[in-house]
């Protein structure tokens, strides 16, 4: 495991590389030595140097849950990183594309929770009965590590390269739908571009919550009524740049869309 000299100085790093939209140099290439543990333990100090700014945790996110996720990564095991209430905003929404850096999107659903969840035995009933209600979402991948040759190690320390996320569309109850045959269709200037179903992610959207639930348990943590988790991508990222405007059609649950200026 690395210092904890060396981990604050990461922290640092990527609060800095945020800031100023420069990913830092790979940190495997850096650190050969660094683990997973290590790179939660990254990102939970810049959890905490954003929250000492006045950020509010509101969600947590899963990424790579999927397989069209771990083919265009290289990576094969899903990962988690945290929401704060700065990246969450309304269909819609405009942003500044250079406020980003490598920006890509996915079409997830989102699980907005009214219970707790707590692991280490949590399972698909849990998340169905905690669940208040399913929305579409996107999510727009933020990079403050360089990507060239990136490791799960190194994603994971870059809050799982959460950047923000776009909601809307219609909310569902759990039991409203069958959440396994939500599909999509993402579009980039009236252009299809990717297409999915939701079944892609671990056979079904609660799947990753619950894996979520009794990953953090390790470390004494749960999921918490309020919360809103990013469920992990049924489509493989879509790179965008200025000018795009991002539409995303859910069928009966609704569309979300997006503009990068």
């Amino acid at each position: 495991m690395l210092s904890e000299e060396t981990i604050t100085a990461i922290a640092d790093e990527l609060v800095q590389a945020g800031q100023t939209r420069t990913p830092v140099p790979r940190l495997t290439a850096r650190y050969p030595q660094m683990t997973v543990e290590d790179s939660y333990r990254v990102q939970n100090l810049w959890r905490q140097r954003s929250e000492a700014a006045g950020r509010v945790l509101v969600g947590r996110k899963i990424g790579l849950t999927s397989r069209a996720m771990q083919m265009a990564t290289g990576i094969t095991e899903p990962d988690y990183g945290i929401i704060f209430d700065d990246m969450v905003h309304d269909s819609g929404a405009t942003f500044n594309f250079s406020e980003f850096t490598g920006a890509r999107v996915e079409m997830e659903l989102a699980f907005k929770l009214n219970k707790d969840i707590e692991g280490p035995r949590a399972n698909i009933f849990d998340v169905l009965e905690a669940t208040e209600y399913v929305i579409p979402a996107l999510e727009i991948l933020d990079a403050r590590v360089e990507m060239e040759g990136r490791t799960i190690v190194d994603t994971i320390s870059d809050n799982a390269a959460m950047g923000a996320m776009v909601i809307g569309g219609n909310p569902v109850k759990p039991d409203a739908v069958d959440l396994r045959w939500v599909s999509g269709i993402l579009f980039k200037n009236q252009t299809v571009e990717e297409t999915g179903v939701a079944a892609g992610v671990l056979n079904h959207p609660a799947a990753g919550v619950y894996w979520l639930a009794n990953k953090i348990a390790a470390h004494g943590d749960k999921l918490k009524a309020g919360e809103l988790i990013l469920a992990g991508s049924f489509t493989r990222p879509m790179w965008v740049d200025a000018n795009d405007t991002v539409f995303a059609d859910y069928g009966a649950l609704g569309t979300v869309t997006c503009h990068f200026e």
